[in-house]
Order: structure tokens, then sequence, then C-alpha cells
């Protein structure tokens, strides 16, 4: 357990490299922060940080970066003490974010980019998997007597559609009928809880062909969707940061963040905080070799099984305070009323 002087010490060594990235002399500390002791002191601080693993010196005559422990106990000490509360026009972002999009898309990808904006990082939203989403309201549209399209809607705005055929003529009314069955049975339940019903349904009305014809596009369409589908933003601000000026430093990251099932995979913060906390893996902490020079801070929205993920990759050196901020603020826009 670290003292508060060397917490403070720590914590504006951090502060300096994220702003200038370049090693820190116990000289810039005491000229640039108030930290109330000598230099000698401040000197005696660091060698004590570094021989605890806290903080390294790449080269002799060079000062201090921290090391992945060193930002581990800044960011726990950020999260104990409370640095991510609600903050004065917060509540407002939030709002705003979600005025400016009708559907569930275009919510995601507003706070994709709002991300991006907020901490000059690659930014990432998955949409929940189309299994968990509750069903809000089926819709048939007739193209031709022999063609229809189904629309599926979800409760958190998400939508589906499919094309089908019909061996015969079907009038626009019965399909109406079968539209209202549809609803009266499966509004309100689960994607997930449609096919498991709709496997075990022998009455008069799923005994129809038509009506299980419908069901069986109604499943095909959400199992097309159901894969994880991520909105990345800010690429091309993780390779401008000086830590991935070299390609081979950047190649390996965007290599495992271009899988979608494989980000879904590291990106899941259930196993690493409760609900509602943030996930935060810095460099080595991370499931992934490739990933052991940049950190993660991700955090669900949703509810239950249908959620998703906000998340934020950038170098181990990010602003931990901003971007923990922000990735609250994207996954309370994002939760369901």
């Amino acid at each position: 357990m670290l003292s508060d002087r060397r917490q403070r010490v720590l914590a504006v060594l951090i502060e300096e490299y994220v702003a200038q990235a370049l090693p820190v002399g116990s000289r810039t500390l005491t000229e640039r922060y108030n930290l109330g002791v000598s230099s000698a002191t401040v000197r005696n601080e660091l060698s004590y940080l570094e021989d605890a693993g806290y903080i390294s010196q790449p080269h002799t005559s060079a000062g201090r970066i921290p090391t992945d422990l060193g930002y581990r106990t800044f960011v726990d000490n950020l999260l104990a003490n409370g640095a991510i509360k609600d903050g004065e026009g917060d509540r407002e972002l939030v709002e705003r974010l979600k005025s400016s999009a009708s559907e569930l898309d275009e919510l995601l990808d507003s706070a994709s980019n709002a991300l991006a904006r907020l901490t000059d990082c690659l930014s990432i939203v998955v949409a929940p998997l189309a299994r968990t989403a509750t069903v809000k309201q089926i819709t048939l549209i007739s193209l031709s007597d022999r063609q229809a399209v189904v629309v599926v809607v979800t409760k958190d705005g998400q939508v589906y559609n499919r094309q089908m055929e019909f061996a015969e003529a079907v009038e626009s009314e019965r399909l109406s009928e079968v539209q209202r069955i549809l609803n009266d049975f499966f509004a309100g339940r689960s994607a997930r809880d449609v096919k498991m019903s709709a496997e075990g349904l022998s009455n008069h009305y799923f005994g129809n062909p038509l009506v299980r014809l419908v069901i069986d596009e109604i499943i095909a369409c959400l199992h097309e969707h159901d894969t994880a589908h991520a909105y990345r933003i800010g690429m091309s601000s993780l390779a401008r940061k000086p830590e991935f000026s070299e390609s081979s430093a950047l190649i390996p990251i965007m290599q495992v963040l271009e899988d979608d099932a494989v980000l879904l995979q590291i990106l899941d913060p259930t196993s690493d905080a409760d609900r509602g906390a943030p996930m935060v893996r810095i460099g080595s902490e991370n499931p992934t070799e490739q990933l052991s020079g940049v950190s993660v801070v991700a955090n669900r929205y949703g509810r239950g099984d249908s959620a998703g993920v906000v998340a934020v990759i950038g170098p181990t050196r990010m602003d931990y305070s901003r971007v923990l901020k922000a990735v609250r603020i994207a996954s309370a826009a994002l939760d369901e009323d």
C-alpha cells in the first residue's frame, strides 16, 4: 500500500507522461506540480516507486515512465475515489445522444462517434445479440401474391428483415391475419423464446402451414443476425499515437480487433467487474499478447442477457479519468429506460 505522498507522486508522473509521451524526471515534477516537498524527496520517492515496480527507467540518463502496475494502482485509486461520478453536463450529453437517433443502429453509431471524440482513442460499441432481444412487433409486408417481407422490431430498437416466398398465392388479408396471430403470441418474448415456443406449439393456429412458414422465416431472420456486430470508430486516432508510429506495433492489434467474435470475447467485462462497474485491462492484463501494448476500458449496457458492450482501446498511456467517464456516459445513453 503506497503512502499518500507516493500515490501523489505516481499520479502526477502519470499525468505528465500521458500529456507528453516522454520519460519524466524529478525536476519536471518539482517545477510543474505543487508537491510540497524538496526535489531530493521527490527523487527518493521515485527511486522507491521504481524499486517497487510502479515505474521504470527506459535509459540510464532518462526519466521514468509508468509500468502496468503503476497504471493499475492509479486506476484503482480513481475508481475508489469516485473520480468518474456524474459531472455537470454529463446528463445533457446522455440525453443528446439518445435524442440524436430514432433506431438502435443510429444510436450505436452516435455513441461510438462520441466516444472517439471524447477520448481520441479507438471506440467500439458492440450491439446485443439478436437471440437475447425482446420482440416488440412483427410486420408482414406483401410484395406480391407470392412474396412478402417479414420485419422484426425488438424492444431495444433493432430492426431485422427477411424476404420470403410462397408456393401458392396469399392474399394480403390472410397475411394480415397471420401477422395479428404472431404479434398476439410472440410480442414481449425474447428471440430465444420464439424459437423454443415455436418448436413446441401444436394448437390449430400454429398448425396452419402458412403460420408455420412465417415462424420459420422469423427464426431464420433472427439467426442470420445472431452474431456480434461491432461499431468501430477511431482506428486512425490509435495509429497517430507515438507508441504505434511503427506499423509493426499496430498491425497485430488490428488483426485481433477485426474479428467481431474475437472482439466480443476480449471485451466481455462480466468476468472482471460487477454489473455497472467498468472493466479495465492494462497492457499485460489483456488475454492476448497482441494487446499487451494497449489498455481496454469496457462496460456493459442493457438489461439481463439483452446487453451489449461499450469499450475504448488506447495505449496504456491513455487518459484513464477521461476514458472511464466517457465509457460510463456512453453506456448510460445506451441503457434501456
